[in-house]
Parts: structure tokens; sequence; C-alpha cells
């Protein structure tokens, strides 16, 4: 499938549950064969997917966006920081995850328990080792979380002084962005965006 295709998860959703795998999904878990997971975020850098064979990958139709809100993990609803997902447009470098069967039901509680802020596509990601089919998690641009673009300044001030249930937003958004680094993969946006949350945290006007 391409970077268009259709979306596997769409309906919004407050529950604490992680909706059904759709039957597409399920059926790489029963496939018996190993699972690839575009990573781009924080499945880097989680510490149960550490020893998963990884390949860097390029993902085309998508770009790395703090686009979501985070009224829980990482912030609260009277100040909400912001987590990543994928947007549409330009393209993204992250790793393709080889992962056993019996993981992909912990990655689909991972991303899709809670408010459902993404949604589930399997997608072409480009490796050196050629093209590969990967379930990726998208920005899911009709739930309330989403936030589109935001001004450089106020992301970075809620970066800055967001904290919630996982810890402190800017925690969140370091880790990422050294794991990202330390693997080769720049990404400019990133780095001005944390240029500008050092410039803040420096001046301590948040």
């Amino acid at each position: 499938m391409g970077p268009h295709s259709p979306r596997l998860c769409v309906t919004e959703s407050h529950s604490p549950l992680a909706p059904p795998m759709p039957a597409e999904i399920a059926a790489l878990r029963d496939g018996g064969e190993p699972v690839w997971i575009f990573a781009y975020g924080s499945l880097l850098w989680d510490a149960r997917l550490r020893d998963a064979p990884t390949e860097a990958a390029l993902l085309r139709g998508y770009h790395r966006s703090f686009c979501l809100y985070s009224y829980d993990y990482r912030g609260t609803p009277a100040r909400p920081g912001l987590t990543l997902g994928l947007d549409r447009g330009g393209s993204c470098r992250g790793a393709a995850l080889r992962l056993p069967t019996d993981a992909l039901d912990r990655v689909w509680h991972r991303e899709m328990s809670g408010r459902l802020v993404y949604a589930a596509r399997l997608l072409l990601v480009y490796t050196a080792k050629g093209a590969r089919q990967a379930l990726a998690f998208t920005a899911l641009r009709s739930c309330a979380d989403y936030v589109g673009r935001l001004p450089l300044d106020q992301k970075a001030r809620m970066i800055l002084g967001a904290a919630g249930r996982h810890g402190a937003c800017r925690d969140y958004f370091e880790n990422t962005l050294r794991h990202l680094e330390q693997l080769g993969f720049a990404d400019a946006p990133l780095r001005r965006l944390a240029e500008r949350v050092q410039a803040l945290a420096a001046g301590d006007r948040v």
C-alpha cells in the first residue's frame, strides 16, 4: 500500500481500552511472520523494544510533528502538553522495528489505549534492503486532540511547562530528539524547537 492507503482505525474514543484490531492488522499477528512497525518517536526508546532488530527507514507522505495535545501522559487538562504524530505531507526518517508477532498486541495497546489520537495504517517504508510494509500510527486529524500547526514559541512553552502521569513533556521531547540524533536522523524542525525550549528555559520565561 502507498502513503495514501485507507485508514484502518478512524473512530474517536476516550475509552481506556484499545479498540479491537481491524482484520488487516490482526492478520499480521496471526500470520506467524515477524511484524514491521515504523518507529518515529518514543517507540525508538521504549525499553521493551530495545532489543528489536531495526532498519533505518524512510516514510513518504507523512512528517513527524508535535501535533497532538496530551492531557494525561505528558500534561493535564489545565496545562496540556504535546506529543508526536505522523502528520500528512513531506517525509519522515525513522526505524522499521522487526517484532515477533506476540509483541503486536503490546504495541497496539500502547498506541491505541485511552484517548484515540492515531489512525493505524499499513504503509510502505523504504530501507537499504528495499521496501517493506510496516504498521504506522498516524495522527488522526478528526480527533479533538489534533493541534495542527502552532507557532514555534507556543509549542516550546507547552513542552517546557507541561507534565503528566508519565512525566515531563520536556523529558519526552528531549529523549526522542536524543535518540533520533544518535541514530543519525536529522530533524531540522525538532532541532529548532529544541533551541527555543532551551532559550525559554534559560530565561525562565514560561
